[in-house]
């Protein structure tokens, strides 16, 4: 595909006109994609008319979303899922795939393998959609999120056997048979059971050898390598490149590099996947709602219905409250991505006529057009029927699960991580050097490779839902560094921090930093105190000159802080420091001399 520099332009100036007004209007950032799309495309002002060229460039955007809920789709949580993806996933395909047959049948008058193809192309619902729209809402952890993710990633399977079924549905191929298709289907099993096999023996590996070499454009092209090329590899055996990258990063979720990965690949992913719904904008036939709008609006309504009733009764079922099922039935209640290449690929396979197939197309992208609307208006129904004027509160976990960051994870941060995890006090830490990730891998410890002063790092790492920011870096500029980007992005984070030297202490303090500790300090106090023993100081004595110790030198740093810009003022405080605190001991001494004398 050629791109030229004014369609370029094109695609920018209306992402960003038409997603700022959405946001505003709280209609989301997908619709104002779609609006976006409908104005430029061939049906609007007819700026750009390639529009499959760029939907199939703009379905990059979907792969690289996949790639990141597998990245945060750990083997343990996916095993916890199972009887929502086979169960709710998978009864969803099979009984709305027969409802909509049999309404394709009746209302459409189609033959039964064309209604067949139909019903189960429109069963299928938006990955893209639906993710989007639970992250931007911050409802991917609720019950209902986590329901529709289920049933959307069964669909992402289903993909693969309904492909590879086509061939046995078409007219004039009797040379295919049922024999074809189950080939077809051990084809995309054993070539995704070659990619989990290359995934954890190979992948691993090269990434630590590329994250040795500490070259941050060599990590980002690694990266785009694993998701590009596993979209590669999928689309050859005729498999779902979305579900290949999905397990791609399910791989990696385990990962030291797991942060890295997602921090890398995100800007990318936000830029297609916008591209990906101005595209699905594009498609929509206009002339078709001007020639046919009543007939195009029950077949949306008709979808809507049919399949939300059926995810609303499944997920009852399955132990949802009444919210959560209507909350489930809105957000996947459309016609998915998926049914645009099922359904072109039924039309090259002369299942369909092409009026047809346009018709269902224009039912699935109204369909997602009238998505946010849909849940907007469950949102609102759920207030009315709980007696609600306000938000409610979804039965997402009131707590992060890993309240903690920790940057920079050497002999400081190390024994920080020891504490709260004896505590379990759950956290996630970051460091930059790969060969100290890997040492401390190697003996059971849990860290992440990562620059924690890179913004998409901390986003990546959840920074928006931790607590504190544990700031553990031993080089004062990375760390200096770090702080501004904590305290210009998250502000809400208390910011605890360790400091080289007095001098790094004095630069935290000017950016506002006040919970700090000089590494080497307590521990040159408590040497002292075990030299004091050493030498037969009695034990209160030693008590009382560490006591004295710490609380003289913590005063003396905030009240030398005011001056640490005049070395000569900063040296003659010191000496009149040392002198004082001579001084303080000296005059303590003389004290318990006197005192003794009066008991005797």
């Amino acid at each position: 595909m050629s791109v030229t520099l004014v369609e370029v332009v094109i695609f920018l100036a209306a992402a960003v006109v038409a997603v700022p007004i959405a946001q505003k209007l709280r209609l989301g950032s997908v619709l104002g994609y779609l609006l976006a799309g409908m104005v430029i495309g061939p049906w609007g002002f007819g700026l750009i008319g390639r529009v499959e060229e760029v939907l199939h460039l703009a379905e990059f955007g979907v792969v690289f979303l996949l790639f990141i809920i597998g990245l945060e789709m750990q083997p343990r949580r996916l095993w916890a899922l199972r009887r929502a993806i086979v169960g709710l996933g998978g009864l969803q395909v099979l009984l709305t795939g027969v409802a909509l047959t049999i309404a394709a049948t009746w209302v459409m008058r189609l033959p039964p393998a064309a209604a067949a193809v139909a019903g189960f192309s429109l069963a299928l619902s938006s990955t893209a959609f639906a993710v989007q729209m639970l992250s931007e809402r911050g409802e991917m952890t609720s019950r209902h999120g986590r329901a529709a993710f289920a049933t959307l990633l069964f669909q992402d399977l289903a993909v693969i056997p309904i492909l590879a079924l086509l061939p046995l549905l078409s007219v004039g191929h009797a040379e295919i048979t049922l024999l074809g298709g189950l080939e077809k289907t051990a084809k995309a099993a054993a070539v995704i059971a070659g990619l989990v096999i290359g995934g954890h023996y190979v992948l691993k590996p090269v990434l630590r050898i590329v994250a040795a070499t500490r070259m941050q454009e060599i990590f980002i092209a690694m990266t785009l390598l694993i998701v590009v090329g596993t979209a590669a590899v999928m689309e050859t055996a005729g498999i779902s490149v979305a579900l290949g990258a999905f397990v791609a990063g399910m791989l990696l979720a385990d990962s030291e590099y797991r942060h890295e990965l997602e921090a890398n690949v995100d800007p990318f992913k936000d830029l297609l996947l916008g591209l990906f719904f101005i595209a699905v904008g594009m498609s929509i036939n206009l002339g078709l709602f001007a020639s046919h709008p009543l007939y195009l609006l029950e077949l949306t309504l008709g979808l809507f219905l049919i399949k939300g009733l059926i995810l609303f009764g499944l997920a009852r079922r399955h132990g949802l409250s009444w919210t959560a099922s209507r909350n489930v039935a809105a957000y996947i209640g459309q016609g998915g991505e998926f049914a645009f290449v099922i359904l072109s690929t039924a039309v090259a396979k002369h299942l369909f006529v092409q009026t047809e197939a346009d018709l269902l197309v224009a039912t699935v992208t109204l369909s997602m057009v009238l998505t946010p609307f849909a849940v907007q208006g469950t949102a609102l129904a759920n207030r009315w029927w709980a007696g609600e004027t306000k938000a409610p509160s979804y039965d997402a976990p009131v707590e992060s699960e890993h309240p903690v960051i920790i940057a920079g994870f050497g002999r400081v941060g190390g024994i920080v991580a020891r504490m709260l995890r004896a505590k379990h006090i759950g956290f996630t830490a970051l460091e930059a050097n790969p060969a100290q990730v890997d040492f401390v891998r190697r003996f059971g410890g849990k860290v992440y490779y990562g620059d924690a002063s890179r913004l998409e790092m901390l986003r990546a790492a959840r920074a928006e839902e931790a607590k504190v920011f544990v700031l553990a870096i031993a080089d004062m500029e990375t760390s200096l560094r770090t702080v501004h980007v904590v305290q210009t992005h998250f502000p809400h984070l208390t910011i605890v921090a360790r400091a080289r030297d007095r001098r790094h202490a004095y630069r935290l303090m000017d950016m506002g930093v006040t919970v700090l500790q000089r590494e080497t300090f307590l521990s040159s106090i408590a040497l002292a105190g075990d030299t004091m023993r050493a030498l037969g100081v009695r034990r209160e004595e030693i008590e009382y000159a560490k006591k004295t110790f710490r609380n003289h030198d913590q005063a003396r740093l905030l009240e030398h802080y005011k001056v640490a810009d005049d070395q000569e003022r900063l040296a003659r405080l010191a000496r009149e420091s040392a002198a004082e605190l001579e001084e303080l001991f000296e005059r303590d001494m003389v004290d318990a001399a006197d005192e003794n004398t009066r008991k005797r």
